[in-house]
């Protein structure tokens, strides 16, 4: 046979470990959330899939696999390696994420690849199997704790193409724009039309500003409102009365000014950002009013805790 030449190696390693960032990308900025995520991720199993069938047809010895077989364990296992390495790259963005992600590429990137070699499920390859994957189950799950409980960890700005949206402050937090505020970290949370915010518990620490990147996965009109649970339920029965003070009158949905929660709307398929400091400890909700979502369960909550490094010289005995 011809050996392959350098420039259909080098295409084909191109191709493989394209796909491979592609498919880490978009589990890096919400593979199940968003269309955009899912063209990418998508974008990146046909770049990986190509050059493992490129690699397929100029390999040297006669291959037992056929070309199905190659193009769906190709696909496979560029799952399994874009989870993985997606999953580390984004920890400190996405622990709860990333905490799962990581053995689950793990555990994919090694059924792919004993399908690929077709080698047997021997007693090694087993103890290796569970072995590494509970160390990496582990060790994920401790970062996930790590990150959960100290979120200075996660200091940085990592922004997305996305404007803020600026509104009114109270005592506890201030929202503004991006402009105005130093970001201390991202949170990405996403919404959908089961009704649901993910993630739905949301820790961070007092003195933090957050820009938090709402993505709305579902096809209907969604909403963060973040406030006490008494400012949640004096404006959600706010908005009851606007919905039934409005019927007929085809009048949109909007906010008052009445309590001091705070909200952000996202159209259907989009994605917005919002900056807020948060200045004192204090436990709060957060829920989507739109009417009927609240009812059917969408709902979170958010808890600001107090600053690591305290002074103590302001303490009295």
């Amino acid at each position: 046979m011809t050996p392959v030449s350098f420039h259909q190696q080098h295409g084909v390693m191109l191709l493989k470990y394209a796909g491979i960032s592609f498919i880490s990308g978009a589990v890096n900025h919400g593979f199940f959330t968003g269309a955009r995520s899912l063209w990418t991720a998508a974008i990146g199993i046909v770049l990986f899939v190509t050059g493992a069938w490129m690699e397929h047809r100029s390999n040297h010895a006669p291959s037992k696999q056929g070309l199905f077989q190659s193009l769906w364990l190709g696909t496979l296992l560029s799952i399994g390696l874009g989870f993985f390495t997606g999953g580390l790259q984004h920890f400190p963005d996405s622990p709860a994420r990333s905490a799962w992600v990581v053995p689950l590429g793990f555990f994919i990137s090694v059924v792919a690849l004993v399908a690929t070699l077709q080698i047997r499920w021997l007693r090694a390859v087993t103890g290796y199997t569970l072995t590494v994957g509970l160390l990496v189950s582990a060790l994920s799950w401790g970062a996930y704790q790590g990150f959960e409980h100290n979120p200075q960890w996660a200091a940085g700005d990592h922004s997305h193409d996305s404007q803020a949206t600026s509104g009114s402050s109270d005592n506890h937090a201030q929202v503004a724009p991006s402009s105005d505020m130093v970001v201390s970290r991202s949170i990405e949370v996403s919404m959908n039309d089961q009704m649901r915010f993910t993630p739905e518990r949301i820790s961070v620490q007092q003195g933090e500003t957050i820009r938090f990147v709402l993505t709305n996965a579902g096809s209907l009109v969604h909403e963060m409102v973040l406030g006490s649970p008494q400012d949640i339920q004096a404006h959600a029965k706010e908005m009851q009365e606007m919905a039934q003070s409005s019927k007929g009158n085809n009048a949109s949905h909007a906010h008052g000014n009445h309590t001091a929660a705070k909200a952000l709307s996202v159209p259907a398929g989009e994605t917005r950002e919002w900056v807020i400091r948060f200045d004192d400890v204090i436990e709060l909700e957060m829920a989507c009013l739109v009417p009927g979502h609240l009812e059917a369960g969408m709902r979170g909550a958010l808890s600001v805790k107090a600053a690591a490094s305290m002074d103590h010289s302001q303490h009295k005995h």
